[in-house]
């Protein structure tokens, strides 16, 4: 069958599938206070509430609107929660996270029966022999790691034609505001998992704009922290220099008690619904508006609701430097995935069936209909004609990034307006996804905190066509506990998020 007739076809069918409203859920939008509330007093269980999770999963991920966010479940979900359970009665709760299921992008390892694949079939049946810090962190907590999520194939770093949401193990994921646009990527399946509330709380990973654009798209919170603050061992990479992983959650208060778990610290302190007043926001105007007409509309009402809270708006503050270091970043990015991917695929032993990037790539080539259906791997194909790590032009371009992106970026900005954070749209809504022709993201915000390796939250800030948009609050490194109160303070005053209704279209 041609493409263009399967397309049609597949379109047919997903109108078809969206005819009849998924079931009504009793635990819709509830919080982690929500849950543990219940747990406290007894009547729920995290076994319990473990099935009905799963039971939501197999309702609308697998079948009706069929999201297709879920690439595999724990087959010890529920004897780990029952377990949990047990603690509880006999001991307490560990903490906030205790008996709470989470969902987990599919390039994190867990050394369990669950596989480690970044999307791609050329890591079939691979099983990670040590948890990622991750989630030994999740366990420790008394976490329920419920499953693993689907992704842009390799965290979308494969073609720069590609569609987000697509892996060649797990298909495409579907944004649940609309079936038809894009849940943005790569921690697409993450997004709208949590979104569509398949979870309590969901991790993704972000290179740049992974975790922050999906959980624009999707309408739920997202934050990206300061490089380092949650190691990345043993997380499929893509680049050293700034991937993290990172918490998403339906409110601010979620992701903060998550981002707490991660990182062994408490940043529900910074929960004050009064936290915009005196506080020093500037405006990123420069290359992050003009994309979108209703997308500026959003975010100049967020601005405004923001001083009406007693923000102090500086606008504009644009990062001088924004848009001056895409070739460099591309380069490291480039330079850095050879080695580490190598460094990742050499450690799983001699029984996993790719070694290499050079492996991979020729998996790929011997498995095109199934892997290269759509778009191909022209940057994989780059990044492994590069050198190593010592090579002057990976240097000289790394060193380029830290500078314009840090010194000269966004420390420069911040310092001459004494700003507590940056703002910007986060990007566009959930554009049409096109299996034939790739993306067509308009634009987002999300380059400068990615290559300086600061944080960057990303929070509900209105809709445009019944579609999601997000404003984000970005600023220098080890912030998190300030963007954190200054994005409470604005979901607090806004209330933007509301539950998906699985449209066939906008």
């Amino acid at each position: 069958m041609d493409l263009t007739r399967r397309s049609l076809m597949s379109s047919v069918a997903l109108a078809a599938s969206a005819l009849a409203a998924p079931p009504a859920f009793e635990l819709e939008e509830a919080t982690v206070a929500d849950l543990q509330k219940r747990m406290t007093a007894g009547s729920l269980t995290a076994h319990a509430l473990t099935q009905h999770y799963l039971d939501r999963i197999a309702a609308i991920d697998k079948r009706g609107p069929a999201l297709n966010s879920v690439i595999e479940i724990n087959p010890d979900a529920l004897s780990i929660a029952a377990a949990l359970d047990a603690e509880r009665k006999a001991k307490g709760p560990r903490g906030p996270v205790h008996g709470i299921p989470i969902l987990i992008k599919d390039n994190i390892d867990t050394a369990d029966r669950m596989m480690t694949t970044a999307g791609s079939l050329a890591l079939l049946g691979s099983i990670a022999a040590r948890d990622s810090v991750v989630a030994q962190r999740l366990r420790a907590a008394g976490a329920v790691i419920l499953g693993k999520t689907n992704l842009s194939e390799w965290a979308n770093y494969r073609s720069s034609h590609s569609t987000s949401g697509w892996s060649g193990r797990g298909g495409l994921t579907r944004n649940p505001y609309a079936l038809d646009r894009n849940a943005c990527g790569s921690s697409s399946g993450s997004g709208a998992a949590l979104s569509a509330n398949l979870c309590a709380l969901a991790i993704g990973t972000e290179t740049d704009g992974s975790i922050v654009c999906p959980s624009s798209t999707n309408g739920v919170v997202g934050i990206k922290p300061t490089l380092g603050l949650i190691p990345a061992t043993g997380i499929i990479p893509i680049a050293h220099s700034q991937d993290t992983a990172g918490p998403m959650a339906r409110t601010v208060t979620d992701a903060a008690i998550l981002l707490g778990a991660l990182a062994g610290a408490d940043y529900t302190k910074s929960l004050d619904p009064n936290g915009l007043r005196g506080a020093r926001i500037g405006v990123a105007r420069d290359k992050f508006f003009g994309f979108s007409e209703e997308t500026d509309r959003v975010i100049e009402a967020a601005i405004a609701e923001m001083k009406r809270r007693g923000a102090e708006i500086i606008d504009p503050a644009d990062i001088p430097t924004a848009g001056k270091f895409d070739d460099s970043e591309s380069l490291v990015l480039s330079y850095e995935f050879k080695n580490d991917l190598n460094l990742y695929l050499g450690a799983l032993g001699p029984k996993a069936p790719v070694h290499s990037l050079a492996d991979v790539i020729a998996f790929n080539d011997s498995h095109r209909a199934q892997e290269m259906p759509y778009f191909g791997q022209d940057i994989m194909i780059k990044a492994q004609a590069r050198g190593p790590l010592t090579s002057k032009e990976y240097l000289d371009a790394l060193e380029k990034d830290h500078r314009l992106s840090r010194t000269e970026g966004i420390d420069a900005v911040m310092g001459k307006f004494r700003l507590d954070a940056l703002a910007a749209p986060t990007g566009g809504p959930a554009w049409c996804t096109d299996l034939i022709t790739g993306d067509h993201d308009p634009g987002g915000s999300s380059t400068p905190a990615a290559v300086a390796g600061y944080p960057n939250i990303n929070v509900p800030a209105g809709y445009a066509y019944g579609l999601p948009v997000g404003i984000s609050f970005f600023g220098a490194a080890n912030s998190e506990a300030m963007l954190i109160k200054l994005a409470y303070a604005f979901e607090q005053a806004t209330r933007h998020r509301r539950a998906p209704k699985f449209l066939p279209h906008a």
